[in-house]
């Protein structure tokens, strides 16, 4: 969402609860944690508090089961790419020069 849909969310929640904070300032301050999800999910999730809570929504309830789906896909994502680095890294690794283990153990002194 962008600031101007989160106020317009916000506008729509402050209708159903006369205590909740539909300023500018709580806007701007929770546009970073309501920015990865889409407007017509978040309406939609405040339909469903509307009609289930006397309270007013919290960022989690505006957010719903979405953002722990994004998040679980944003980790999938980029436990993926560590896999495959470390699968590229392991492809090009190459074992030390014969001997340099033996010389190593004579330099520290270590009985193999």
């Amino acid at each position: 969402m962008n600031k101007l849909e989160v106020a317009k969310l916000y506008k729509t929640i402050k209708k159903r609860y006369s205590n909740f904070d539909a300023s500018l300032q709580a806007v701007e301050e929770d546009l970073d944690m309501l920015k990865d999800i889409p407007y017509d999910v978040a309406v939609s999730n405040i339909r469903q508090h509307i009609m289930t809570s006397d309270f007013p929504p919290k960022i989690s309830q505006i957010r719903g089961r979405l953002g722990e789906q994004l998040e679980r896909e944003r980790m999938r994502r980029q436990t993926e790419d560590l896999v495959h680095k470390m699968a590229d890294a392991r492809s090009k690794a190459v074992p030390p020069p014969p001997g340099m283990k033996e010389a190593l153990y004579a330099r520290l002194n270590i009985q193999h």
